[in-house]
């Protein structure tokens, strides 16, 4: 090691191993010349670089130290080149790329022969003490937040910090329990390679290798030498035959103060515990945490993953309704693994088209497979409600097609309400994209609304406690979500009656069997059928062949006799989305009874016979004269009172210029 003049050689492939005991010594022997200011490592020369490169190295020491610039490892230990191998990051651990750091170590301690690896850490390591204060601060407020790889990173090195607060106490202040985390971080790193190598472990196990700690004190410049780790011996007996988690592709976090995301099998399944949806949530805000931050953790699924899940079946935690959107592949933007989500998508991330698929699917992730959270997300730039809020703009200014001449138009037909009510919120006359921007939100509770709506096995869910539908908006921009909770409306919603979507909605008809119905009543159905029409949401008219049978051998028993104009735009069965049965229709120009009203009795005898038909006991039913307002060709009739049925349901002055294309004043 040394040549004539006292100038030291450097150590390479022609030297024999250096046994873990000597190599320990020499690091002591260095650092004590480099505490004392009396270097002997000071000069190379082309010699011994040609040594190096001819023989090739024979580092007698692996070293796992701090990226601090304070701390030059091979400075510290006076060491000639070739005489460590060393890998640095900052806060010298092993929580992020640690397939890197170990298979390293394996290639140290295997091909080059190095027989003693020390993990070293320093005073006041910056990344430790930031890693406590963020665990200090989090376990105050409950809330995580990675917005860096140098956040994530501090994350990992949360179990530090816990195992420091356990060892010092709840009662004992910030600085102190961070001194002492630099301490545990270190074993913390010699356990992880013990845990997850296994070339090293049986190299320990054997005397070949020897690991230990130590920590450099700034101040002074010393190393102190902490020795082995206290759990050496309960790892060295352990059958763990794993990869470091980066290399498994598992995914999923095991550390840190987010909540794991993987299952028994590697990825969740029917044998993995329900997650609450307060749980489920905190599992998209870290997934999302890292995805945004570049540092992911999922990975594809291996053939035994798939396994357990055809196997064992899915258990997703969460079921989310996401946009059709390439950008926002919903999977990637939480971090998930296969069988964490149940993913639905569409253009828009909404209700408006087929929702029978969408609400059915959500039941059947809900209650068969037991997920407790839903998720509707939206996300900026939308093009779906981008284009809904133009065609709303195009329709107030007249240039809109009234019907759809494709699926496409149809649906941003659907969505348009949203934007009419997204303008309606911030005004008319606000810029274009700002509307967007603002209708995005209004169509994510939208479609939260819907479910709530129109779904009876959700709001059971959601009214006992079992289940949690939630908001977001995935921002393009940032790679954030932005999580915006329940929907005002839930409270509300939650008292609806309506088991159905619209679409799979099927009316029955009144036939004689079915008794009178009270006006109150029935004006209550002539009003939900004609919101129905006015959205654009009939559902009258999935007629079978039984009901046809129905109304010929039970006879009809119509709810409303109605008097209406003859006009070809205001058929009455679909102004009010009736069914057959439903309404007696009596129709002329002007709906009036000013002609032939009575000859055979004309208008008037047979709305009696309406009323009174059958055994005389009449029909309950009430007389409705529909005027068509400001449409009508002929007239408008303003102040009649009706006569007969409800006196309550007559018109009023003005009405018929009120009611509009509803055709109802």
């Amino acid at each position: 090691m040394s040549s004539p003049g006292g100038r030291r050689s450097v150590r390479t492939a022609a030297d024999p191993p250096m046994a873990p005991e000597e190599a320990l010594k020499h690091l002591k022997e260095g650092n004590m010349r480099f505490v004392k200011g009396e270097p002997q490592a000071t000069r190379t020369n082309e010699g011994m670089r040609n040594a190096l490169v001819d023989m090739g190295q024979a580092p007698h020491t692996a070293i796992v130290g701090c990226a601090d610039s304070r701390a030059p490892l091979e400075t510290i230990f006076d060491a000639m080149p070739g005489d460590v191998f060393v890998l640095r990051n900052a806060g010298n651990t092993c929580t992020h790329a640690e397939g890197s750091m170990v298979g390293s170590l394996e290639f140290c301690t295997g091909k080059l022969g190095a027989r003693m690896i020390l993990v070293m850490g320093h005073t006041k390591c910056g990344a430790v003490y930031g890693a406590t204060h963020a665990y200090l601060e989090a376990r105050k407020s409950d809330v995580v937040s990675v917005n860096s790889a140098l956040e994530g990173l501090l994350l990992d090195l949360a179990p530090v910090a816990e195992r420091a607060l356990s060892d010092m106490g709840s009662s004992s202040d910030a600085e102190s329990v961070a001194a002492h985390a630099v301490k545990v971080n270190v074993f913390h790193t010699i356990d992880f390679l013990l845990r997850y190598s296994e070339s090293i472990r049986d190299k320990v196990r054997s005397g070949q290798v020897e690991i230990q700690g130590g920590l450099y004190h700034l101040d002074t410049g010393t190393v102190e030498f902490m020795g082995r780790s206290p759990r050496q011996t309960e790892l060295l007996s352990s059958t763990h035959r794993g990869l470091p988690p980066s290399m498994t592709r598992e995914g999923g976090r095991t550390s840190g103060y987010g909540p794991a995301a993987r299952g028994m099998h590697g990825v969740r399944t029917a044998a993995d515990s329900a997650v609450a949806a307060d749980e489920a949530l905190k599992m998209l805000q870290a997934g999302n945490e890292r995805f945004a931050v570049g540092a992911p953790l999922a990975k594809n699924a291996t053939a035994k993953m798939r396994e357990a899940l055809v196997s064992h079946g899915q258990a997703p935690h969460t079921a989310i309704l996401g946009c059709a959107d390439s950008r926002v592949p919903v999977d990637t933007v939480f971090d998930a693994m296969p069988g964490d989500l149940f993913v639905l998508r569409n253009a828009g991330n909404t209700c408006t088209h087929a929702e029978g698929s969408m609400v059915g699917s959500l039941e059947f992730c809900c209650g068969k497979l037991g997920s407790k959270l839903i998720l509707v997300l939206g996300h900026t730039q939308c093009g779906a409600i981008a284009g809904a809020t133009k065609t709303h703009l195009a329709s107030k200014e007249g240039d809109a097609s009234k019907n759809a001449g494709c699926a496409l138009e149809g649906l941003l037909m659907g969505l348009s309400r949203v934007a009419k009510q997204a303008e309606k919120e911030l005004g008319v006359g606000a810029e274009t994209d700002k509307l967007i921007a603002h209708a995005v939100k209004v169509n994510v509770f939208t479609s939260i609304d819907f479910l709530l709506k129109y779904s009876e096995p959700l709001r059971q869910l959601v009214k006992s406690g079992n289940l949690e539908i939630q908001g977001g908006i995935y921002h393009l921009e940032t790679g954030r979500v932005e999580f915006m909770g329940r929907s005002p409306h839930q409270a509300q919603l939650l008292a609806s009656d309506s088991s159905l979507p619209p679409s799979l909605q099927a009316l029955p008809i009144r036939t004689t069997t079915d008794g009178p119905m009270p006006p109150k009543e029935a004006m209550k159905l002539l009003k939900e059928g004609n919101d129905r029409f006015a959205v654009g949401a009939a559902i009258a008219g999935k007629i079978s062949s039984d009901m046809r049978k129905a109304l010929v051998k039970e006879g009809q028993a119509p709810h409303t006799a109605i008097i209406g104009c003859a006009d070809s735009r205001a058929p009455l069965e679909t102004v009010f989305d009736a069914m057959p049965g439903d309404i007696f229709v009596l129709r002329n120009a002007g709906n009036t009874c000013s002609h032939s009203e009575g000859q055979h009795g004309g208008q008037l005898g047979v709305l009696s016979w309406c009323l009174e038909h059958e055994d005389g006991d009449g029909a309950w039913a009430h007389c409705l004269r529909s005027y068509q307002g400001c449409n009508c060709d002929l007239f408008a009739v303003q102040g009649r009172q009706q006569t007969s049925g409800d006196q309550s349901l007559g018109c009023t002055p003005g009405g018929a210029q009120r009611c509009g294309q509803k055709g109802l004043c």
